[in-house]
């Protein structure tokens, strides 16, 4: 593969849309680095930009002001070199019904000027678990089998970035977890993954770095880890034993009670579980069983999202 450090590099990237006689700022001064050999998701709530600067990798929409580049390649000075080096896998199921797979695959194949001895159109459905219906019209796919079909398509010219618009979108959770497992072995093979999801389990599941943005701009563009460790709220439950003191009081977090059982929310910045054990056994309070929960991607993407919207 080419020697670059970043698959998709954007530079104050604008771009405007006239929506009913008024400027709609899909991208506003947009910056990203997404780096090579990363899987890295791209968050947001809908209508954030995300689709946007996708129809701008692909060529499907122009960008106002500033530079991409994919691959170390500039997309205005060398468009067509630079599709080459991506796959796009689009949200919507566009495909052909009266296509087969095998036939969708050589047609794409063909489309990228791939002579037939450079095909790998066997290996591709193989690998994506489509070789029973390689003959099939593709209209008698199931939903799941489309959206393998889409991937399929997307991989056709072996390309370096590969680009995944709600690659789970619709599908079971036993096919879910089937596309998270291939998305993870192309990776490790280096092509670089750039994914869009509403399911912020896939994301916490499969990306080394997030970038968060809401109507256009970029809230936040780091670790995955890093963005988690936002929320320093942590959760923990204890079952009490004999517990009847209804007129019980703590000052160091937030609690509620409920029968025997108490749950606590606490700030890990500040308390940590070891201190809250010994503010029970100060007041008599003896538990069986302890249950806790740290912050995960979600709770960092609604404080975030929140915050933004204040």
């Amino acid at each position: 593969m080419s020697d670059y450090k970043y698959s998709i590099e954007a530079k104050k990237v604008n771009k405007f849309f006239n929506k009913n006689s008024k400027i709609v700022n899909a991208l506003l001064n947009f910056n990203i680095k997404i780096k090579k050999g990363t899987i890295h998701g791209l968050l947001g709530p809908n209508g954030a930009g995300k689709s946007t600067f996708i129809n701008i990798l692909g060529g499907l929409v122009k960008k106002d002001t500033g530079t991409v580049s994919i691959c170390g390649i500039d997309i205005d000075t060398h468009s067509k070199l630079s599709k080459f080096k991506i796959g796009i896998v689009p949200q919507e199921l566009n495909i052909d019904p009266f296509f087969s797979p095998a036939e969708l695959l050589e047609l794409q194949a063909g489309l990228y000027g791939i002579p037939k001895r450079k095909r790998i159109t066997e290996a591709i459905l193989e690998n994506l678990s489509l070789m029973e219906q390689r003959n099939a019209y593709a209209r008698t796919l199931s939903g799941g089998m489309r959206r393998r079909l889409l991937i399929a398509k997307a991989l056709v010219h072996n390309p370096e970035m590969l680009i995944l618009d709600e690659p789970t979108a619709g599908v079971d959770i036993n096919l879910r977890t089937s596309l998270w497992k291939y998305i993870k072995k192309i990776n490790s093979k280096g092509t670089t993954v750039c994914l869009t999801t509403h399911y912020l389990e896939e994301a916490e599941q499969l990306c080394n770095n997030i970038t968060i943005l809401d109507k256009g701009k970029i809230i936040i563009d780091d670790e995955k880890e890093k963005i988690i460790n936002i929320v320093s709220s942590k959760k923990v439950s204890f079952n009490l034993i004999n517990f009847d003191n209804k007129d019980l009081e703590f000052k160091e977090f937030d609690y509620k009670i409920n029968g025997n059982l108490l749950d606590i929310e606490y700030d890990k910045n500040k308390l940590n579980l070891n201190q809250i054990i010994k503010i029970l056994e100060r007041k008599n309070i003896y538990f069986t069983e302890i249950n806790t929960s740290e912050s995960n991607l979600e709770d960092a993407f609604l404080k975030l999202t929140q915050n933004e919207n204040k």
